[in-house]
């Protein structure tokens, strides 16, 4: 057999064996694939089923007269959910409120833990013990704190007004609750003390990804702790800073439990933010408006994490 003869023979070999190789791969790709999508299909379906369908479900009623007393009709109404929530006289107080709400916890909460975050940074003897104290709260219900804190703020037999007037501060019980003026200030402080643990967490486990070369050369060049700060630590950690923020944004938005169980949104709607807002039309049976509320408290946040987002990502370019 000449050597033309051979070539022509491999040849053909090899064009006649890729195309076996080929579709052995592309048979067991195709049954990876199918294998993978057949694990996933339990999930899928219960995701679906328990998340999205109610949220569909939850979302129509925002645009019917879908009431609890009267069932028999629930008639297409349109946007006048919408348009009734906001003509409520309650509406700009409570868009007041949770404004004041999420800025006024949002930045002690940042500033506290960062804080704590830096000294639990450091070596000492039982620093073990102190993150547990630190990090406790966070496992408490936020109801359960709401309840402690409202026992706390008591006007006749409250922590807070015993101890302003044993140190001579005020010379008769503050009702901290009953006051309008004083209500929301009250709920803040509650809610500042509960995530303030969040927030030490998460920079605490930011802190430790920060290397210590940086530090020492940051040193050496005579840069001091404040320097250090401000030019280092935080440059570094702001990814994590930033999500961090966004992150308790949205939950603090969210978050009903600690006014719930202090003033019930009183005094007249004083402390009512959208989310109990919006839980007084449930228990008031009218799930159109309050499905209504929902729809826009959900618009708002993808509307605010769509713009944050973009904000933190010219930030990070720089």
């Amino acid at each position: 057999m000449t050597s033309d003869s051979l070539t022509r023979e491999g040849r053909t070999a090899s064009r006649g064996a890729a195309p076996r190789g080929t579709s052995r791969r592309r048979t067991f790709g195709a049954k990876t694939a199918l294998s993978l999508f057949l694990f996933m299909v339990p999930a899928i379906v219960f995701v679906v089923w328990f998340t999205y369908l109610p949220m569909l479900q939850g979302a129509q009623m925002a645009f019917r007269d879908w009431n609890t007393w009267d069932l028999t009709s629930t008639p297409w109404v349109g946007l006048q959910n919408f348009v009734t929530v906001f003509q409520d006289p309650a509406f700009p107080i409570v868009a007041g409120n949770t404004v004041m709400w999420v800025v006024g916890s949002i930045i002690p909460q940042l500033v506290i833990g960062f804080i704590l975050a830096l000294w639990l940074r450091k070596k000492f003897r039982f620093r073990g013990v102190y993150q547990a104290l630190v990090f406790y709260p966070w496992a408490v219900s936020g109801f359960l704190i709401g309840l402690l804190f409202r026992w706390m703020f008591n006007a006749e037999f409250g922590v807070f007004n015993d101890l302003l007037m044993k140190a001579g501060v005020i010379s008769q019980p503050v009702p901290w609750l009953a006051d309008p003026s004083l209500a929301m200030t009250s709920v803040i402080v509650a809610n500042i003390w509960y995530g303030v643990t969040f927030f030490a967490i998460m920079i605490l486990a930011a802190l430790q990804s920060v290397p210590d070369e940086l530090l020492e050369a940051a040193s050496l060049d005579g840069a001091g702790k404040a320097r250090q700060l401000f030019s280092v630590i935080i440059p570094y950690i702001s990814t994590t800073l930033l999500l961090t923020v966004l992150l308790r944004v949205i939950w603090i938005f969210n978050f009903p439990d600690i006014i719930y169980a202090m003033t019930g949104g009183g005094p007249a709607n004083r402390t009512d933010i959208i989310t109990t807002w919006m839980i007084k039309y449930t228990q008031l049976g009218n799930y159109g408006l309050s499905s209504a509320i929902g729809l826009l408290v959900m618009a708002f946040l993808l509307v605010f994490c769509a713009f944050y987002l973009m904000a933190m990502g010219r930030v990070n370019k720089r």
